[in-house]
């Protein structure tokens, strides 16, 4: 494979057989080294032919005559070389780089907005101007919640992220998208007790459930011609809670018996004291059981630095699978060579035969003026 680039019209030209370039001299080849043709024709005999000879001084012997192409004729012989040559290498037009890009991971993270989570018993471990929060600060649970996810989603390259917010009912805040950025800024948007004051835990976990479910179903349509042998891309959610499920639809032990038999595999992250008690409690003996029957891990963060350590883990956990592959369509314009040497033969013919029959016409003409005049 050979790649040129062409600066005619900007544009790039890869030839699949460059070696048959090789063959552009063979024609002086064999012009040089390859004796021309001949055939032998009857003479016209005369009975004087000896004494011709005497009179003019020559010695009778065998002649040839050799026919000798025009000019405009060898310019046509050369280009129709080039042209066939150049068809035979097969010239392809590369298109423009396209970009494929294979995700590997849907990640769906659950928020937990209950009215808990806007204890301040965290404390930042980092400053952030932005939001005018300096390292040591006492800050909510859901602002520590954010500024890690902050840092957990920049290392998704290649992930589609997913937020489900949940408080007395779950709602999808932001379905699966590549786009980080976005999926951050809807994340900043969220408050404390937006949702409501309760956990719904159980709930939460169904909803992530039914998103996976109608996603993959929408991907499955739109790639129907996608090779099966592909793996299908992994599921995984991600919750973070910091108090019991109180009154969900769906318990969260059978919510996660259900995740776990269609693939969604559930990480589960507490945040607060297990000593707390009423609504607040976090019931880790659930969390534990959430994450186990679903293939996952459970963790428990008692500050920001164990909650990023949490999400640390998680992302070693579900290492990024990402693949982009870069290709440029190629489309073959050998025919349109092959094209071109018939169009030039065809066009000589018709503009020969055009003249042959415009001189053919005038030596007729010549022939009829010369008869009319001998007769006069």
């Amino acid at each position: 494979m050979m790649t040129i680039f062409s600066a005619w019209l900007g544009l790039s030209i890869e030839f699949v057989h460059p070696y048959s370039f090789l063959l552009l001299p063979l024609p002086l080849l064999v012009y040089w080294f390859i004796p021309a043709y001949r055939t032998k024709k009857t003479a016209i005999k005369i009975p004087f032919f000896d004494t011709l000879m005497t009179v003019l001084g020559e010695t009778p012997s065998e002649g040839a005559s050799q026919l000798t192409p025009s000019w405009w004729q060898r310019v046509i012989l050369i280009i129709s070389w080039i042209l066939v040559i150049t068809a035979l290498a097969k010239p392809m037009i590369l298109g423009k780089p396209q970009v494929r890009e294979q995700f590997g991971r849907d990640v769906m993270v659950v928020v937990d907005l209950s009215g808990s989570m806007a204890e301040t018993d965290f404390v930042a471990t980092q400053d952030n101007p932005e939001k005018g929060i300096q390292a040591g600060q006492q800050i909510s649970r859901l602002t520590a919640a954010k500024q890690v996810l902050t840092d957990f989603a920049n290392t998704r390259q290649g992930d589609r992220l997913g937020l489900i917010l949940f408080g007395d009912a779950a709602f999808l805040q932001t379905p699966f998208t590549a786009d980080q950025q976005a999926w951050l800024d809807l994340l900043q948007q969220t408050d404390a007790a937006m949702a409501g004051q309760s956990t719904h835990l159980g709930d939460a976990i169904g909803l992530a459930i039914k998103v996976f479910d109608q996603t993959h179903t929408q991907d499955q349509d739109q790639d129907q011609d996608q090779d099966a042998s592909q793996p299908a891309r992994e599921k995984v959610a991600i919750v973070l809670t910091d108090g019991n499920d109180t009154g969900s639809f769906v318990e969260p032990i059978e919510a996660a018996k259900v995740a776990g038999a269609k693939g969604v595999r559930i990480h589960m992250v507490a945040m607060g004291d297990p000593a707390t008690v009423g609504e607040q409690a976090l019931d880790m003996n659930t969390i534990k059981r959430v994450a186990a029957l679903s293939g996952g891990q459970s963790f428990q963060a008692l500050d920001q630095s164990e909650l990023e350590q949490a999400y640390a883990t998680i992302g070693e956990l579900e290492p990024a699978l990402y693949e982009a592959t870069t290709y440029r369509p190629k489309q073959t314009i050998h025919h349109y060579l092959i094209s071109a040497v018939v169009v030039i033969y065809l066009l000589t013919f018709f503009i020969l035969t055009l003249k042959r029959r415009v001189v053919t016409k005038q030596r007729e003409r010549a022939a009829a003026a010369v008869g009319g005049s001998d007769h006069d």
